[in-house]
């Protein structure tokens, strides 16, 4: 186990390199790792050790059961025939060695620690001499994948996803070597990545990678070793795009103009979040890291510029990306509909990475606002509440009378392509790193997550334990514990949007009524007045030991409104609570959800229901429902209770009709004569 274990080299957003490489450029603001943060956290603790107990095994398993193990041992004995259906089956082996390893700094396991060891030889024993590892292609050369290409490379820019599957080894390999000290795994990476650079470089091979994270993960390469030509291979690939010559940029299809790939123009010239959704939050989280890494204002001001993008025009009110199905991409400026949202849950991983590495550019609250809108809502729906059990795509509403192929109304085990589960098992071990981040003497509080964190802030150790019952409650507290007798540094606490009447850093949504309660904060019981800067509640003091700051958020219930030009909003209101979105869902609501209205006079209860859904605040009003007369021949609306659960928990008490949008009032009815299994079963 190493001494030095920074998180934010899992993430690559930290620096762990040698002692002449330190002064280089890098992120302002850095996260204290995650192994300095422990969590006690009644909401967020369970989930990662379901993750650690549950999801992480029925992974493995997983790749087990469907032969993505098997292409390995194959590849090693070069003889067999692939034997899963996508050439990037075998980035799901390293996701979960991933999660694997940063759970293993948590929760230490020795034979969760000799799995890996096999299953890391198994990987070795598949690379080539010269570093290629890439099992559709080894296993018979003569023979690869479809997508593959006959020879290396020759389909990277659309289909072999070779360079893919090595961006994940990386971050695996980092992942690994950081939890356990060993360099069985990085070996083999640093390897592969020598054999990525000697390829592709100016005056050698060129491509854009089709499906973006080589370049993430050749930054966390560059942490690690200090070696310049990763983050130059990096910088490579991010100005390889917009250079294809077999591109129509006159046609509107997104593959036949190369924005799909977000390949249509050079990256510093993109102004919009384009094509496939998850490469394309790849990407920009990579363009955040060499922004950061280099000093380039250029590639600095495009990612600014497609973020506000994306937050005024793109995203769904759960904090979902990726309206549109065909091609799991980003849709036209407010198209964001509801009966056939795709929202992969990959897409909402991805916006947590470029989120954070926004945030620790720029220092702006409203970029952890938008990863709280993340991971409250669209994230943690993709998973079940037991762990094994997931959404690929997350829907906005499910109705019996409708059907779309690509709308999942009930979670899988797996899927064919299973990028998904595997993903969430990454991301969740390491949320202790997300919770504070330190510059010079100001420590952010980023996340209300209880537990104890020990850190060096301003030259001074320091233990900050905080306590809460969040997002349920928005009572938090702060207990600070110099290691001397006093520590000089500031505090900042952020105070979320929400509390500030802001729906979402941008116009896209909004309350329908400001409130007057605003954040108040105490410092040892005192009313204490706060500066409020980029959104946070800057506390400057010399702290002394057990002083304690409590800050009150007013959690109210929220109406949200979209856009007017979010077309399939309009006239429609969504609930919010805190962070936590809503939805109504079948079983609480008569069997229905579709037929509910929420008018502007509805008021809302909150209460806490510990036995419901292992612990949820529920939203109760009396509101109309529209009802249909026995004989099928008359229409009226009687006065009913809704109960909206959190948006998250959905889908985990069987399939039935759900929706986040709710009409304000009626201006029409469409009429159905077809039975509702029917008229479901049309659209699919």
């Amino acid at each position: 186990m190493l001494a030095y274990k920074p998180f934010l080299l899992a993430l690559g957003l930290g620096a762990t390199l040698p002692a002449a490489a330190q002064k280089r450029l890098d992120y302002p603001i850095q996260a204290v790792p995650f192994t300095q943060v422990k969590l006690t956290d009644s909401f967020w603790l369970p989930r990662l050790k379901t993750n650690t107990d549950v999801t992480i095994p029925a992974s493995f398993q997983r790749c087990e059961s469907t032969n993505r193990v098997k292409n390995f041992e194959m590849a090693a004995a070069k003889s067999g025939k692939f034997a899963t259906t996508f050439p990037f089956d075998d980035t799901d082996i390293y996701k979960t060695i991933e999660g694997a390893s940063y759970s293993l700094s948590v929760y230490p396991d020795a034979k969760l620690s000799a799995y890996l060891d096999e299953l890391i030889a198994k990987v070795g024993a598949a690379q080539e001499p010269d570093g290629y590892l890439y099992t559709a292609r080894t296993i018979d050369p003569a023979h690869p994948h479809p997508w593959a290409g006959t020879a290396r490379w020759e389909k990277e820019r659309e289909l072999s996803h070779e360079l893919y599957n090595a961006g994940h080894l990386y971050e695996a390999a980092v992942a690994h070597y950081e939890a356990t000290g060993k360099k069985t795994l990085l070996n083999i990476a640093l390897k592969n990545a020598d054999l990525v650079c000697a390829v592709f470089g100016p005056g050698k091979r060129s491509v854009a990678p089709g499906h973006e994270i080589v370049e993430m993960g050749l930054v966390k390469l560059y942490r690690v070793t200090g070696q310049p030509k990763y983050l130059s291979t990096a910088k490579f690939f991010l100005d390889a795009r917009g250079h294809y010559p077999g591109y129509d940029a006159k046609s509107n299809d997104p593959w036949k103009n190369g924005s799909y790939w977000q390949d249509d123009k050079p990256v510093v010239a993109q102004t919009e979040a384009e094509g496939h959704a998850v490469r394309a939050e790849y990407l920009y989280s990579a363009m955040a890291d060499v922004a950061a890494l280099t000093g380039d204002k250029q590639l600095l001001a495009a990612v600014d510029t497609i973020w506000n993008n994306l937050v005024a025009k793109k995203m769904y009110v759960t904090g979902g990306t990726g309206a549109v199905p065909s091609g799991e991409r980003f849709g036209a400026p407010y198209e964001l509909p509801n009966t056939t949202a795709y929202n992969e849950t990959c897409a909402s991983v991805a916006d947590v990475f470029w989120n954070e590495r926004m945030f620790q550019l720029h220092g702006d609250a409203k970029y952890v606002d938008v990863l709280e809108k993340v991971l409250y809502n669209g994230l943690i729906s993709g998973v079940g509440l037991d762990g094994k059990s997931f959404f690929y795509s997350n829907a906005m509403q499910i109705k019996s009378s409708l059907g779309y192929h690509d709308t999942e109304p009930a979670r899988a085990g797996w899927f064919e392509c299973s990028c998904c589960p595997t993903n969430l098992a990454r991301l969740m071990p390491a949320l202790p790193g997300y919770v504070y981040a330190q510059r010079g003497r100001a420590l952010y509080a980023n996340l209300f997550v209880s537990g104890k964190a020990t850190l060096t802030v301003n030259k001074q150790r320091v233990q900050l334990t905080q306590e809460n019952n969040y997002p349920w409650d928005g009572g938090l507290k702060f207990t600070i514990d110099p290691a001397q007798s006093a520590a000089d540094f500031d505090l900042l606490v952020r105070i979320p949007g929400w509390a500030r009447n802001e729906a979402m850093p941008s116009a896209l949504y909004t309350f329908a009524q400001p409130s007057t309660q605003q954040a108040t904060i105490k410092i040892n019981g005192q009313p204490t007045a706060y500066t409020l800067q980029n959104g946070y509640a800057v506390l400057a003091r010399k702290w002394h030991r057990h002083d304690v700051v409590e800050v009150n958020l007013p959690l109210e219930v929220r109406r949200v409104h979209a856009d007017s030009r979010v077309k399939d909003d309009l006239g429609k209101v969504a609930l919010q609570r805190g962070p936590v979105m809503y939805c109504a869902e079948w079983q609480d609501n008569d069997g229905q959800a579709s037929n509910i209205i929420v008018p502007a006079r509805a008021t809302f209860t909150a209460a806490y229901q510990p036995n419901l859904l292992r612990g949820v605040t529920t939203l109760t009003a009396t509101v109309p429902v529209v009802q249909l007369g026995a004989d099928g021949a008359s229409v009226s609306t009687v006065a009913r209770p809704l109960v909206a659960i959190p948006y998250y928990a959905w889908a985990n008490r069987g399939q039935g009709e759900m929706t986040v949008w709710f009409p304000e009032k009626l201006t029409a009815l469409d009429l159905l004569s077809q039975p509702l299994t029917a008229a479901a079963a049309a659209g699919k």
